[in-house]
């Protein structure tokens, strides 16, 4: 069975950020990244399924060459080769889709694992439109992954208001992956060391012969307005009259 795993590299989500003087982007000098964490979860997810079923987990990144750095954290925890999307242009959700339908249609995974979100831009899309572009069936927000004895089908449980809902997909099949689906695994040293010598091969989108079109640009950044300091109320209509005059909120 082969697990086609996407990796990208974001900024550490409990990092202090700043915003660029002309909010085109953060500021990126002395930020630490990491892998996505909806990402890490979702390789872990694939490396149990491989644990279980045998094969091989691929893990895909698309970006410039620094992005290799979080390919190789995948790799450590335990993915047996990495796929390189050298790309130094601006993409959107679709964009992304496009170019892992390419990848896919040269691997011909079984199973394609996806954060159901990357948390430095929230947008959430690209998993439904690679199973829209492929014409696969797809499990979004997955919370607990079993696959059948035949290797055919998947059944997949997520989290939805008031319980949980089981879906049953045929293989190959688009995953996403949610927050409660695992804990990742730590990397060991002899795996970090061993990851150094794991195959990561290099491939352009002209090569792939994927199209890039940005649909969806990102105009500005802007910092939160920052909270002002709380009051005390001598009555309750005081509160009323402030929530609805001051905050907006009734």
């Amino acid at each position: 069975m082969k697990i086609l795993v996407t990796v990208k590299r974001v900024s550490d989500p409990e990092a202090k950020l700043k915003i660029k003087p002309d909010g085109s982007w953060i500021q990126t000098e002395g930020v630490k990244f990491v892998v996505n964490p909806f990402d890490e979860i979702a390789v872990e997810e694939a490396l149990r399924i491989k644990e279980k079923q045998t094969g091989e987990v691929v893990v895909v990144s698309i970006g410039e060459k620094v992005v290799t750095e979080q390919m190789r954290a995948a790799l450590a925890m335990g993915a047996d080769r990495g796929i390189f999307v050298n790309y130094t242009g601006s993409y959107d959700s679709y964009d992304v889709a496009n170019i892992l339908q390419k990848v896919v249609e040269q691997e011909k995974p079984d199973i394609i694992i996806l954060g159901k979100q990357a948390v430095d831009d929230d947008m959430g899309a690209a998993g439904f439109m690679l199973a829209e572009l492929l014409g696969y069936p797809q499990a979004a927000f997955a919370s607990k992954v079993e696959i059948s004895d035949d290797k055919k089908k998947a059944k997949v449980t997520r989290e939805i208001d008031g319980g949980l809902e089981v879906k049953e997909v045929e293989l190959p099949c688009v995953i996403t992956a949610d927050l409660r689906l695992n804990t990742p695994r730590y990397a060991s040293l002899p795996n970090i060391m061993k990851a150094k010598q794991k195959p990561v091969k290099e491939v352009t989108v002209d090569a792939l012969g994927a199209a890039v079109k940005p649909r969806v640009t990102v105009k500005k950044l802007t910092e939160p307005p920052k909270r002002k300091g709380g009051v005390k109320v001598e009555s309750v209509q005081d509160l009323v009259t402030k929530l609805k005059n001051e905050a907006k909120v009734i």
